[in-house]
């Protein structure tokens, strides 16, 4: 119990010292005009208030990551609070809040114009493939889950499956087509207080019950005995660091009012998601007999049944359905924005104007056709797939960031130090993984995974130094704010 009040507490200290750290370090203008003004459309770019911006910032990072994610992450023990915690402040955080506020002085572009942008033309194609597969992984997972979720409250069958996987595609189309004030801007506020409820309630439950929370240890629990390293990076993302996350935070950099709010819309949001995964983590950790009990469980009913376990067995009938309730909460609004997002990215791509209805069907129809075709490969393999896309997402996108801050003369290693890591873990678990990757020897994948990332870094540093002493424009040119890389006035 000490353990996962100390690692709660590092995280909400973490945002009040790190995270101003960093905002210090980018330097947020609050007279500079956001693309909320500049660009305003009346669809995507449409000025909402910090409160709203944050919960609604909240609910599209959060999804199923940082329930599932977890529960999965618990079996190797309490060294998944340690990646929840250092991940969250140092990485995922920071990746958040740098897209977030690159993305605003950039006329809210997305993931792959940022990184065309930064990263060059090449890269801005490869992202575009990753972004979209992953945007699209994610709106299916997150029609399946939420759709297991309350197959399993209501004791459906399949019939009753299918209908509600159909009643969540529909809500995901409408989300994705209408303005983002219509549906997405009204509803949020009352799914988010579903999802406070639950997780304040899961949380207290733990503590005030006195629940067995493991204290800290660096042995791995894993029944199955897989390695740590690189394996528990990819089962615990959202609530740590998650490349989706990038897809997500453009949305909101588009209805945001004045850059001084980026602080608690990117690297708070990412900091109370972090504090939603510690909870759950725990509470996989604790009540079911220990890790052979928490593994035979995922086993036969994956971690929606846990949920369900974990809910009914802290809050009773009436709170645990309250509590699931507020998990069938995070899928669907991370999901209805994942389509969204791609909708965005693929008119982006392609030069699409989205202020017609029409305009905006010609890209929602393929993508909605072939989503609802993946909802027919196992979940498992589905959650897999989403893992690995998601992280090799964040490293390109903490590969943006630490461009932009090098080329800007600023402290680059706040991004640089998590994209080396990260970029580490991600070669590793290609090189290891039997079914995705390689199938190559643990041993053999760290020194190849060591190589290939000291080229990587080093390519990175030519290329920064290159770009810096070039008039490589920082900022879009907005009301007199144009800077170019390297500027004092930056």
């Amino acid at each position: 119990m000490v353990t996962f009040l100390v690692c709660i507490a590092l995280l909400i200290v973490g945002y009040f010292t790190y995270g101003k750290y960093v905002e210090k370090v980018f330097g947020e203008k609050p007279d500079r005009p956001t693309p909320a003004y500049v660009n305003a459309d009346g669809v995507d770019y449409i000025p909402m208030s910090t409160p709203k911006n944050s919960l609604i910032q909240l609910l599209n990072i959060a999804g199923t990551g940082p329930v599932f994610g977890p529960i999965a992450g618990a079996l190797y023990g309490p060294v998944a609070f340690i990646w929840i915690v250092v991940g969250c402040i140092f990485a995922g955080a920071v990746h958040d809040y740098l897209t977030g506020m690159i993305s605003i002085r950039n006329k809210g572009a997305h993931v792959p114009e940022l990184v065309s942008k930064f990263l060059g033309k090449f890269m801005k194609h490869v992202v575009n493939v990753f972004a979209l597969l992953l945007l699209l992984l994610v709106g299916t997972v997150f029609v399946s889950s939420p759709a297991m979720l309350i197959n399993n409250l209501l004791e459906g069958d399949a019939s009753t499956l299918t209908i509600i996987v159909g009643v969540i595609f529909l809500y995901y189309i409408l989300a994705t087509l209408l303005p983002v004030d219509k549906i997405i801007g009204r509803l949020y506020p009352y799914f988010g207080a579903v999802l406070v409820i639950s997780a304040l309630g899961i949380g207290l439950g733990l503590i005030f019950t006195g629940a067995p929370i493991p204290e800290l240890t660096f042995t791995n629990m894993h029944p199955k005995e897989l390695p740590i390293f690189p394996l528990l990076f990819f089962t615990i993302t959202c609530g740590a660091l998650s490349g989706f996350h990038a897809t997500q935070t453009p949305i909101i950099s588009r209805t945001t009012q004045n850059e001084k709010q980026g602080r608690k819309i990117f690297y708070g949001m990412m900091i109370a998601e972090g504090i939603i995964a510690m909870i759950w983590a725990a509470a996989a950790m604790s009540l079911f007999d220990g890790y052979g009990g928490l593994n035979e469980l995922l086993a036969a009913g994956g971690p929606a049944a846990v949920v369900s376990e974990v809910s009914l067995l802290m809050m009773g009938s009436i709170g645990g359905t309250i509590a699931i309730l507020g998990v069938i909460v995070l899928p669907i609004t991370s999901g209805d924005t994942a389509f969204r997002a791609a909708r965005m990215i693929i008119a982006e791509y392609f030069k699409f104007g989205q202020a017609k209805l029409l305009s905006r069907l010609w890209i929602a129809i393929p993508l909605f056709i072939m989503s609802y075709a993946l909802t027919k490969i196992d979940f498992q393999i589905l959650w897999q797939y989403f893992s690995w896309a998601n992280q090799v997402t964040a490293v390109i996108a903490l590969w943006v960031g630490a461009m932009y801050l090098f080329l800007a003369k600023k402290n680059h290693w706040i991004a640089t130090v998590p994209a080396i890591f990260m970029t580490y873990m991600v070669i590793v678990y290609i090189l290891f993984e039997p079914t995705m990757g390689f199938g190559i020897p643990l041993n053999a994948s760290y020194i190849g995974g060591s190589v290939a990332t000291i080229a990587l870094v080093a390519v990175f540093f030519i290329s920064a130094h290159k770009k810096r002493g070039t008039s490589f424009l920082l900022d879009e040119d907005v009301s007199g704010y144009q800077v170019a890389a390297g500027s004092e006035k930056n």
